[in-house]
């Protein structure tokens, strides 16, 4: 047995979906408290912007074009850490069965051996107890099992990564502390079984939440003319004492995408076929109809073409180069956007916290930047691997500086000297980051402990440039109780950003409070910055 493309397509499609159903579990695997446990989502997102580009790859694809193009999406559709690493892990695979028309377990492992390489490079500073761990480890215990049949590797590999992952909290502390292990790791596995699903010669798993055709018909369709048009969903009540192994039989004679699952109380039916109405009046049999859905596919399909065609007709090209340094911040809140673009940033994407943009969002918000050398600020430290993956498909030269918060954005903006060149700005504005504290002020998710402190949820947390430093429950307290943490004997300005869930009246008492606490030698100013998320954000320089 070897993986054709078709196999390899749906699996990956498999893998896609079964993430999707999945990513709110592996959200809550986050170690932090604060909301901002995104990791399954993330992942989801990265390989879901696959999905669109298999859907359309016809049947006779070969395994290396079909993991060509798995990769280019994943690579350009990628969020946060967790999604540049698997995108990264799918680059190798597609580095790996690069001109193979079909592939055997041992090119499986040896494009994740690329995989793993390309991953570990791309972290300036790896850790493990990660994906990244998880994903090493399993093809290191199995890289001498590649006579097996592909099938039977992937199976034996996907049982190394689950030991590795039980293993992650051994060596991530926090993790253990938390009860939990990686986020990232687990997506992986989540990504692979649903992979395993179709390579094992089991059906390909169906995503919850999708309302467009199933993921084998929404592929027909792409090659050919799809041959049953209705997909028809409902619950049965049982009523009977029939088998609902007769029900699954009869659908099968009628349709194809044949899903009958029953317990002692219900029957879930799922078929595609082109008369509706017999499914509904086989169901009848069993006992009373509820949830009843059916849908066009040969209509959604049509839509989906229009609306592809659509969104290329509207895609922005790259503006010309007009001047010699341009810039693109991520940020989210009116006044922080505003905030930037009155520092003189050319592009601002929406996003941060609990909403990391992809690789392409960045991407193209630099390609409509009118200049030849682009500084891009990430101000989010989830942010900053999908800003560097854009580096390398951008036609023009760009720069990613390592801010990790709001306040770093604005202090490398603030030291951007237009009478310097490229060089020396990229030097003043990397220095200005590191002379610039970060408060966050936010709330916790649920309850948990970390790094010694006990929190409940919805208790207020304050945040020493990244780092969970005390709890409150008065706001203004914490705000004050902060900012006196971050001053120091060098500080002469301080900058507070209110978000969108603080009234100005209250923002307003609180900054008055801070004022009253604060050296007079120092100057202090409250801004509107809108952010969600963060009641206040603050800057110390």
């Amino acid at each position: 047995m070897t993986i054709s493309g078709k196999l390899l397509r749906d699996a990956v499609i498999s893998g896609a979906n079964n993430i999707a159903n999945q990513k709110q579990a592996v959200d809550e695997l986050n170690v932090f408290p604060v909301p901002d446990g995104d990791t399954g989502t993330n992942m989801s997102m990265t390989i879901g912007n696959a999905v669109g580009e298999l859907k359309n790859t016809p049947d006779i694809a070969s395994a290396g074009e079909v993991a060509k193009k798995a990769a280019s999406a994943m690579l350009r559709g990628a969020r946060g850490n967790s999604g540049v690493i698997l995108s990264l892990i799918f680059r190798g695979l597609s580095k790996g069965l690069s001109g193979k028309e079909t592939a055997n377990a041992a090119d499986i492992s040896a494009a994740m051996k690329l995989g793993v390489d390309a991953a570990y490079k791309s972290v300036m500073k790896p850790t493990e107890g990660t994906i990244l761990t998880v994903a090493r480890e399993a093809y290191e215990n199995t890289a001498e099992l590649t006579d097996l049949e592909p099938d039977e590797f992937l199976g034996k590999y996907i049982e190394q990564a689950k030991i590795s992952l039980e293993k992650t909290p051994e060596l991530l502390p926090a993790l253990k502390k938390a009860g939990v292990v990686d986020a990232g790791g687990k997506g992986f596995i989540v990504i692979l079984e649903g992979m395993y699903a179709v390579i094992s010669g089991g059906s390909m798993i169906r995503s919850e939440d999708e309302t467009k055709p199933s993921a084998p018909a929404a592929v027909a369709a792409a090659a050919e003319e799809i041959k049953f048009a209705y997909c028809t969903e409902f619950i049965v009540k049982k009523n009977s004492t029939k088998e609902a192994t007769a029900l699954r039989a009869y659908l099968e004679t009628i349709g194809d995408c044949v899903v009958v699952v029953d317990d002692d109380e219900i029957i879930k039916v799922h078929v595609h076929s082109n008369n509706p109405g017999k499914a509904v009046e086989e169901g009848l049999k069993y006992g009373e109809l509820t949830k009843i859905k059916i849908e066009n596919m040969r209509e959604q399909h049509n839509n989906v073409i229009k609306a592809d065609a659509a969104a290329q007709k509207n895609k922005k090209l790259p503006v010309k180069p007009e001047k010699d340094t341009g810039f693109v911040a991520v940020a989210a809140g009116a006044g922080i956007e505003a905030l930037f673009k009155d520092l003189g940033v050319d592009n601002v994407v929406r996003g941060g916290q609990t909403m990391n943009p992809s690789t392409e969002d960045i991407l193209e918000a630099v390609e409509q930047t009118p200049a030849q050398n682009v500084f891009v600020l990430p101000n989010n430290k989830n942010i900053i691997m999908a800003a560097e993956q854009a580096v390398k498909l951008a036609d023009r030269n760009v720069c990613v500086l390592q801010t990790r918060t709001i306040p770093q954005g604005i202090s490398a903006m603030m030291n951007y000297d237009p009478n310097s060149d490229f060089v020396g700005n990229r030097a003043a504005m990397t220095e200005a980051i590191d002379h610039v504290a970060s408060g966050q002020i936010t709330f916790a998710v649920r309850d948990s402990e970390y790094d010694g402190h006990k929190i409940k949820q919805g208790e207020i947390l304050a945040m020493d440039n990244g780092k969970i430093v005390f709890t409150e429950k008065d706001l203004k307290k914490a705000l004050v109780k902060l900012t006196k943490r971050l001053v120091t004997s060098q500080s002469s300005y301080i900058t507070v950003l209110y978000g969108s869930d603080v009234a100005d009246e209250d923002a307003n008492d609180a900054f008055e409070a801070l004022r009253s606490k604060i050296s007079d030698d120092i100057d202090i100013v409250l801004v509107n910055g809108g952010q969600p998320v963060y009641y206040y954000i603050i800057s110390v320089e």
